[in-house]
């Protein structure tokens, strides 16, 4: 069979190289159109019952597209620190892609003029940790956006002119909120997957040229892999995939793929050339030889990244499909492209023996040497040595800091460290809570009662393990009319119509009330809440749980989301799911080998390099 199959792809070679270079080329531009998914919805699975509550969210409140612009000014609750932010404010308004913008000086009562009256106090209390921090003299200007994919302006100009406004405003302007973490971030892992690619590609093929020295062989692995990456890329456009965080190593893992395996069969045509085969028998024979090796490499491979689709996390499961997919298609690409090209221009010299490849040789034969005559002691030292290695495991712990998968020095860091220094904390999220009634005061009463329970009775462990509140802010609509209370205009006119008077004029009092369309006009009241970012994940389970439990002793239909929930349990998905998908890719890289070889004790003996190398590797991680 294995001699029938190389017969055929080498008296089809031309034909099947004319085609596979047209399938490229036409393939191209499609392959191009492959574009990230900037939403965090696209980081958990369509059917999570977390995306459930986040999308009502969204779909009453808006959700969070709120950016944040914020800044230090040791003289803002001044005359002309004020002007100075209302300035601030009134250019980030008018910014193609913002809905509207506001700050301190945008009372819907008094404007500026409230921070001279009666009512400061408790403005001023209910700005801390939005539009004001704690240290009265931390500024923020928040700017309701346009939806994504709404505007007529691009997400990322707008994110872009907000930022260049800040920091000709203030040096120690910053701009954050979750639209942009969500967009820088993908911002420098797009960039940063090129340059992966790119750097990996590069040093692979100086690896060849050094061995080899010779650069037709440096053309050969690259064609397949162009072809492959180019391939792949097309058939996720045409299927409507979209890149994901994790999708960013695509190029660097195509690479390796289709370079790892190519030497293979570069250097079984070379050892039977030098041995005096002419090109296309050297070519035939090693084919024959190398048919099934390379099947089955592409095959297991396949299997490995096709575990990744039982993970919870929809990054992840796209990332398995995309590398099943381009396993497949590397072995389809070195069908058509490799006997073309080694035997195009093939002449009768011998090519030349890798580098060093004396000496490799007799590296490997003493190594081999070694094993034959000491078994016993080799198979105790790996034994004794993974153990070891293994016991580290349970020494993991789970990074949940958001900021530590980015350089420090970058804006989207210092921005968050900003936040959470200055603002009383990056992590966000929120309450929503239905209600069959009218707005009343009864209901009011409820929620300020609420609030009062979250901020005492939810605590979570600081980093000396003591009791601290878990909460830094909440508000909700009863706070804001708290304050409007005390203006002779709100008290002249009913709750209804204080209601619909603040939602005018003041976007956050209309981020805290709402109506659901998806259900019969449904009223919803939010409470935004606050905590810190950076805490470890049983501590930020134990505050959400706390916050859930809370909510509903009070309001049994609410429900908690946002952004600090949605990371916090798919960094604890992906935490689980790397052991869940470990053990499907060893039972189906099993069950391939099992196939391939027939024989249960080899498959077996064949499996454990492949799963020793992760136990010991993920060991030392918690060693170190």
């Amino acid at each position: 069979m294995p001699e029938r199959i190389v017969d055929w792809l080498l008296a089809w070679r031309w034909p099947l190289l004319v085609v596979g270079v047209l399938l490229t080329i036409a393939a191209f531009p499609l392959s191009r159109q492959l574009a990230f998914n900037r939403s965090i919805e696209a980081m958990f699975a369509p059917d999570d019952p977390l995306l459930g509550p986040y999308r009502k969210l969204k779909r009453i409140f808006g959700g969070d597209e709120i950016a944040l612009a914020a800044y230090v000014d040791p003289h803002l609750l001044d005359a002309e620190g004020l002007d100075r932010l209302d300035r601030l404010t009134a250019q980030l308004r008018e910014v193609p892609g913002v809905v509207t913008a506001f700050s301190l000086t945008s009372s819907p009562v008094l404007g500026k003029h409230i921070l001279e009256s009666p009512l400061r106090d408790k403005f001023l209390r209910l700005c801390e940790g939005y539009t004001l921090g704690p240290d009265h003299q931390t500024a923020g200007v928040a700017c309701l956006l346009t939806p994504l994919g709404e505007g007529s302006v691009p997400r990322r100009e707008t994110i872009d002119r907000l930022r260049s406004i800040v920091e000709a405003h203030d040096r120690t302007g910053v701009l954050t909120g979750e639209p942009v973490l969500v967009l820088d971030g993908f911002r420098h892992l797009e960039a940063d997957g090129r340059l992966l690619g790119a750097t990996s590609t590069a040093l692979l093929m100086l690896v060849i040229v050094i061995c080899f020295r010779s650069v037709r062989w440096v053309i050969v692995p690259l064609a397949v892999m162009l072809a492959t990456l180019v391939w792949t890329q097309a058939l996720l456009s045409h299927a409507g995939f979209r890149l994901s965080m994790v999708s960013s190593m695509l190029w660097a893992l195509v690479t390796v793929i289709c370079v790892g395996t190519v030497m293979h069969v570069i250097v079984g045509y070379g050892d039977a050339r030098r041995a005096g085969v002419g090109c296309v028998a050297a070519l035939r024979g090693t084919g024959v030889a190398l048919l099934a090796p390379v099947f089955w490499s592409c095959a297991t491979d396949a299997a490995g990244f096709g575990s990744l689709m039982f993970a919870h996390v929809g990054p992840v499961i796209d990332f398995g499909a995309m590398m099943a997919l381009a396993s497949g298609l590397a072995l389809v690409a070195m069908a058509m492209f490799l006997p073309g090209l080694i035997l195009l221009g093939a002449r009768d010299e011998q090519p030349p023996a890798a580098a060093s490849s004396a000496r490799l040789n007799r590296s490997l034969a003493w190594l081999a040497s070694l094993i034959e005559q000491r078994p016993g002691m080799l198979a105790l030292v790996l034994t004794v040595g993974t153990l070891a290695a293994m016991a580290g495991i349970p020494r993991l712990r789970v990074e949940t800091d958001f900021t530590r998968n980015f350089r420090s020095d970058s804006p989207l860091v210092q921005a968050y460290t900003f936040v959470e220094s200055r603002l009383g904390g990056a992590g966000l999220l929120d309450v929503i809570v239905p209600v069959s009634s009218t707005v009343d005061a009864e209901l009011l009463a409820r929620l300020r009662k609420l609030e009062e329970r979250l901020q005492h009775e939810v605590i979570v462990a600081d980093e000396a393990g003591r009791d601290v509140p878990g909460l830094t802010k909440t508000m909700s609509l009863a706070d804001v009319l708290d304050v409007g209370l005390g203006s002779s205009r709100l008290q002249s006119i009913g709750l209804e119509a204080q209601i619909a008077l603040l939602k005018q004029t003041m976007p956050l009092a209309g981020a805290l009330v709402g109506n659901d369309a998806d259900d019969r006009g449904r009223t919803y009241l939010r409470i935004m809440l606050r905590a810190r970012e950076r805490q470890p994940a049983a501590e930020k389970q134990r505050l959400i749980d706390q916050v859930t439990r809370i909510s509903q002793q009070e309001f049994a239909e609410a429900e908690v989301t946002g952004f600090f929930v949605l990371l916090t349990h798919m960094i604890e998905s992906v935490s689980q799911d790397q052991w869940l998908t470990f053990g499907a890719a060893t039972v189906g890289i099993a069950i391939m080998l099992l196939v391939a070889f027939r024989r249960p004790m080899v498959a077996m003996v064949a499996l454990i390099p492949n799963a020793l190398p992760i136990l010991v590797v993920t060991g030392v991680m918690g060693w170190l």
